[in-house]
């Protein structure tokens, strides 16, 4: 049975203005991971998030659920997926982690990175575009991915 990843980028627009703790400083569903191809690749879900880990990569973003503080956008895209029952690996990373990653570390052979796997030239490509350009607006801990899987 095969893996498939949903989720959403979201940002906090205005919480670079007004500060984290300002009441409309909340976070906005911005776009859907559907519509920016990323593939199921079993070895970037894997160093990105731990889902199908055979490959030993340490995952940037493991097991952490669906923020608390999530937009309704994304609320109502994880229900429509069927919510907990029928999903599985929820978890979120927000831009400034994903600058700080080590892009090159390696799996647990040695032989592929994680810049190999989802980095600038892989189906990964146009999401970090994405939350590159909210990241420059809005500001980098203001911008997160957030997913989940199925199957």
């Amino acid at each position: 049975m095969s893996t498939d990843v949903s989720g959403m980028i979201e940002c906090r627009p205005l919480a670079r203005i007004w500060g984290e703790d300002d009441e409309d400083a909340e976070w906005y569903a911005a776009i859907d991971l559907f519509l920016l191809n990323t593939g199921n690749a079993y070895d970037a879900l894997a160093c990105l998030f731990g889902v199908r880990n055979s490959f030993g990569f340490r995952p940037l973003a493991e097991g952490r659920g669906l923020p608390g503080d999530a937009s309704d956008g994304l609320r109502n895209a994880f229900s429509a997926w069927g919510g907990p029952p029928d999903t599985h690996g929820a978890t979120w990373i927000n831009w400034a982690e994903l600058q700080a990653a080590n892009w090159d570390e390696t799996d647990r052979s040695g032989t592929l990175s994680r810049h190999t796997v989802a980095g600038a030239g892989t189906h990964w490509a146009p999401v970090w575009d994405v939350m590159r350009t909210l990241a420059e607006l809005h500001g980098p801990e203001h911008v997160r991915l957030v997913v989940w899987f199925d199957g």
